[in-house]
């Protein structure tokens, strides 16, 4: 409630001063967020300075505007870079088409196969050792794979 009495008090002053403080927190915490909710909290200070404006009338212009600019922003900014590893943190799925042979045969529909520097659990039809796999989906650390 000392908020809301402060703003009732202040008005105007209050918003600037709570813009300011949004765009100082964004030098030190970036992500962008933080600069368009300070734009819309002074654009609420600079408007309720020159019009008489009830402090709940302020809330929702700066929610509407907050919204609005963030909503902006985002259309504006696209969907991001695009990076030029798309599999960095999804390891298992680089190997997704691979051909290889199979060292040791596929049982009771589960097997192991040696790829690189590491053994992973892979999953598919009963096969024997020496049999050529493609390598179809990956989930976790256990690759699918179908006769080539």
């Amino acid at each position: 409630m000392q908020i809301i009495e402060f703003i009732g008090q202040n008005g105007a002053w209050s918003w600037i001063v709570a813009g300011l403080i949004l765009l100082g927190l964004e030098l030190v915490v970036p992500g962008g967020v933080l600069v368009w909710l300070g734009a819309a909290a002074m654009v609420t200070g600079l408007l309720s300075l020159f019009v008489t404006i009830f402090w709940p009338l302020q809330f929702v212009i700066f929610g509407v505007l907050a919204l609005v600019a963030i909503w902006l922003w985002l259309r504006v900014r696209g969907p991001g870079p695009v990076s030029d590893r798309p599999f960095l943190n999804q390891r298992a799925r680089r190997y997704i088409g691979r051909e290889v042979v199979l060292e040791q045969p596929i049982q009771d529909g589960v097997g192991r196969l040696n790829l690189d520097d590491t053994t992973w659990r892979i999953t598919g039809p009963d096969l024997a050792a020496g049999v050529k796999v493609r390598i179809v989906d990956a989930d976790g650390a256990e690759l699918s794979v179908e006769a080539a």
